[in-house]
């Protein structure tokens, strides 16, 4: 067989499926799009998963891709295993409802005998137990000989997850030699030994799996096959391991070069040099698709898998971050398959390089703070880590529960976890009531996803704001309903609709839908729905409607505007961030409205003033040229040639809407637009800061809120004028010379302070009592602060011989108490910090500090004199 590399398997694999009349497409992001059951995406057929339900048409019946995958249930095996992997790449054919059996497997066979050049005879086929048709194309078609055919039950191939589409699979095997199996005669596919290896999985859904546990047939039968590029790639180069796949070995020698060891000396640096090369793999690709380090979904997988290999190579001796370097190297070798990490290079550095030197400031503090908890717990013969421990290492650590169990494991122990989770639930109880409760339209058990497929919605507000249209469907929270009386909450779906849906950072539309014979709804947000529909969320206010009806659909014309300047200069916004800041600049998230626009893009520092100023002088400049806006359908590939940016992470269609202002910004968008910048009218940046690491936001207004600020501004202008009886113009003149004369009365205040304070040290001397050896001064000092409270107490101090000084005074509503102790007064038994608590409970407060020095504050500013004398008291006693 072909010796091949790991890219060439990945393209050769490709370049077969599109012979074969497959649409070939570029892995999918490795974060789900409109899917909240998975937090990444783990295995090739899930980013298709709309099109086998038929709630979304393919771009073609056959498709092929190779798809990134992250999976983290066996993470505790990783580096001690050769197998095992968080990231790992998973070819696949598809077909929706076209081809099936026999078409599968003969090109798998294809595939794998001419096109890899696998040997026929060491190649063994499985099939489900009670699959004779697909046992039968194996013997009959393939010509498979039927002592390499084996038959197997529902455990190995039946693939099925409860309710829903399911179906028998084929497997196709290895036999890797008789030095990798058991010697039984009978070793065959489903031995326990190493012998035989599956490499491609072939699923045949035909069946619908009710909640009764009965099969029914499909009447569209689909095909999903998987097949592991890192495994097939084992097999062709001759290898055992993963490791030693040539791509991933190539990181793994560049980990050898960093830290100095090599791999096969030591076991324990074998398991470390094993982690950082998977991890370091998951942590570059997941970044390139935008994912950032956090303490939440899937951004803790991202902080857990960098933290954990920068953990070991602190355990294999590197010094300092080293992974940001590493990351350049699984670039260079992905790059062949995934161009798009070469042009986010700087990018992905940048991120990793801050979430690991951000680590490697906490991580002696927190080892030391664990190593600590371990020591204790063996002296109190202990084997579990409480949960609050643990969390506090999360928390304030940014210690991953998994390696603080990783770490304890070293040592024999296991942590609390369930402790730790209620702990972490503790924690997001206290989020959620300091947010409070929103307005979630969940509607869960959504009634319109019974709707039938071809139930879909054209949006026409690109070209009008008002149209006649057909009610197709009327749902209430419930159920589908024919008709709906007033009053009423509900959505309607609409076979053509000028209302634009949310999406791409935009919000939805409102507005009112009328009938002739006088009902009212007004549409509160306009949705996507499953399947093509766009729903229309709000309330029935009067009449009735009923399935069928002709209605008139009427968007609000202001606020459509509205949120169309926000998004036109969002465009403009994006273009002037990558001028001023530089290329690494991508768009990280945004929202549109009528009231105002939120951008959020990768960048690694504040903006300075003067780049808020030069970023903001150009947008304005491009809305003052002015430029035509126009959009236009292009393919990927054209809008790509002509200059296009497209958004962070996006999967598009072969087909884009394209949105061009002149000649200077072009971007992918199914947004709602101006025709002409000058319709924006003028921007100005209200806000500019960070939201995660490597990630800032600016939030701006155009239009009408641009102009309401202004008046504002000016508002606020006029009645500052008022007050300092200036002038406009001058204004700033009279500020200038108000702070001058304030700074020279501050010092002349500062002066009298410092004389009242000399002045008052001899009489103070001189009422100053012996306690115990102790030279006690307490006094009530008015119109003080605590700065010149302590200013006294210091001259006081170094004046008299054991001093113990005790100063209140009155400060508004409020107390303030200064307490200092001279070394020779501590000596003889005085606390500063426990004389303060004393002292203050008097005036109603609290405070505390060391023995030499303490301070408070009290209540009741009227029992100062009655609380500084309480430290005789205390002294005396």
């Amino acid at each position: 067989m072909k010796n091949l590399g790991l890219n060439e398997i990945r393209q050769l694999f490709l370049d077969f499926f599109e012979s074969k009349g497959h649409t070939v497409e570029s892995s999918y992001s490795l974060v789900p799009q409109q899917d909240k059951s998975l937090l990444l995406i783990n295995a090739g057929m899930a980013p298709l998963k709309n099109y086998f339900t038929g709630a979304e048409t393919p771009p073609n019946v056959r498709m092929a891709t190779c798809q990134k995958c992250i999976r983290t249930g066996d993470i505790e095996n990783i580096g001690h295993t050769a197998r095992h992997a968080t990231f790992f790449e998973m070819l696949g054919n598809f077909s929706f409802g076209e081809y099936f059996k026999e078409e599968s497997l003969k090109w798998g066979w294809e595939f794998v005998t001419e096109w890899l050049e696998m040997d026929p005879n060491l190649l063994w086929g499985t099939v489900y137990e009670e699959d004779d048709e697909a046992y039968d194309i194996w013997k009959d078609v393939i010509k498979l000989p039927e002592e390499r055919l084996v038959r197997l039950g529902k455990k190995d191939n039946f693939w099925e997850i409860g309710t829903g589409p399911c179906g028998p699979c084929s497997e196709i095997y290895f036999d890797r030699g008789p030095a990798y199996g058991c010697g039984a005669p009978d070793c065959k596919p489903g031995c326990d030994c190493d012998r035989y290896l599956e490499f491609w999985n072939h699923v045949f859904t035909q069946f619908n799996r009710d909640e009764n546990g009965e099969y029914h047939l499909l009447d569209k039968k689909n095909i999903d096959t998987g097949m592991g590029l890192e495994r097939i790639a084992c097999i062709l180069q001759g290898v055992d391991s993963i490791f030693d796949v040539d791509t991933i070995r190539a990181i793994l020698e560049r980990v050898e070069e960093i830290s100095g060891k090599k791999f096969g000396v030591l076991k324990a640096n074998d398991v470390s040099i094993r982690i950082i090369t998977d991890h370091v793999r998951s942590v570059t690709f997941m970044v390139s698709d935008g994912i950032l380090p956090n303490n939440e979904g899937r951004g803790y997988v991202l902080r857990r898998l960098l933290r954990r290999a920068a953990r070991h190579g602190k355990l294999l001796g590197i010094k300092g971050s080293f992974l940001a370097e590493l990351s350049g190297t699984v670039i260079d070798l992905s790059r062949e398959g995934y161009p798009e990490m070469e042009q986010r290079r700087d990018y992905i550095r940048k991120i990793i390089e801050i979430e690991e030197d951000r680590f490697q400031q906490t991580l002696d503090q927190g080892l030391s703070i664990l190593q600590s908890d371990i020591a204790a717990m063996t002296e109190a013969n202990e084997t579990i880590l409480t949960g609050d421990k643990a969390f506090r290492l999360y928390d304030t650590y940014g210690f991953p529960l998994d390696l603080t169990k990783e770490i304890l494991e070293e040592k024999g122990l296991t942590v609390d976890e369930v402790g730790f989770l209620n702990e972490m639930e503790l924690q997001r109880e206290r989020a959620r009531s300091a947010r409070g409760e929103g307005d979630e339209l969940g509607w869960e058990g959504d009634p319109l996803s019974a709707l039938p497929a071809e139930i879909t919605s054209t949006f026409k507000g690109y070209d009008t704001l008002e149209m006649n249209a057909e009610l197709l469907a009327i749902s209430t929270e419930q159920s589908l309903n024919e008709e709906l009386t007033a009053p009423a909450k509900a959505r309607l779906v609409l076979r053509e609709t000028p209302f634009y849906p949310e999406g791409g950072g935009q919000v939805g539309d409102k507005g009112i839908i009328t009938s002739e014979d006088g009902a009212v709804f007004t549409v509160h947000d306009t949705k996507k729905g499953t399947g093509g529909m766009i729903v229309h969320v709000g309330e029935l206010e009067k009449g009735i409607l009923k399935r069928g009806q002709a209605l008139t659909a009427k968007v609000d014309q202001d606020l459509r505007l509205d949120t169309a300047r926000n998004h036109t200069a969002t465009h403009l916004l994006h273009k002037a961030l990558r001028s001023v800041l530089g290329a690494h600049v991508d768009q990280a998230g945004s929202l549109v409205d009528p009231h105002k626009l939120r951008f959020d893009f990768t960048h690694f520092q504040h903006m300075t003033p003067e780049e808020i100023k030069a970023v903001e002088d150009q947008v304005n400049a491009q809305i003052f040229a002015p430029h035509q806006v126009e959009t236009f359908y292009s393919s990927v590939k054209e809008a790509k040639e002509m200059g296009a940016t497209a958004l962070f992470g996006e999967k598009y269609g072969e087909v884009v809407r394209v949105v061009k202002a002149g000649d200077y910004s072009i971007e992918l968008c199914g947004g709602t637009h101006l025709d002409n910048t000058s319709k924006v009218s003028a921007l100005k940046i209200t806000s500019e800061g960070g939201v995660a690491a490597g990630v800032r936001r600016i939030e701006a207004v155009t239009g009408r809120n641009f102009y309401a600020l202004y008046k504002k501004l000016e508002n606020q202008v006029e009645k500052t004028s008022e007050v300092l009886k200036t002038p406009q113009h001058d204004l700033i003149k009279k500020a200038e010379n108000l702070m001058e004369e304030h700074k020279n009365l501050q010092k002349e205040l500062q002066e009298l302070k410092n004389k009242l304070a000399a002045g008052s040290i001899d009489e103070l001397m001189a009422k100053a009592k012996n306690i115990k050896g102790m030279n006690v001064v307490t006094a009530k000092i008015d119109g003080a602060d605590s700065d010149m409270l302590k200013d006294i107490g210091d001259r006081l101090k170094d004046k008299l011989e054991n001093a113990v000084v005790v100063l209140g005074t009155p400060s508004g509503d409020k107390a303030l108490f200064v307490v200092m102790a001279a070394p020779g007064a501590i000596a003889l038994g005085a606390h500063a910090g426990n004389i303060i608590k004393a002292v203050a409970k008097v005036a109603g407060g609290g405070g505390g500090g060391t023995p030499h020095m303490a301070q408070a504050g009290g209540k009741d500013p009227s029992k100062v004199e009655e609380a500084v004398n309480k430290a005789i008291e205390v002294l005396e006693a």
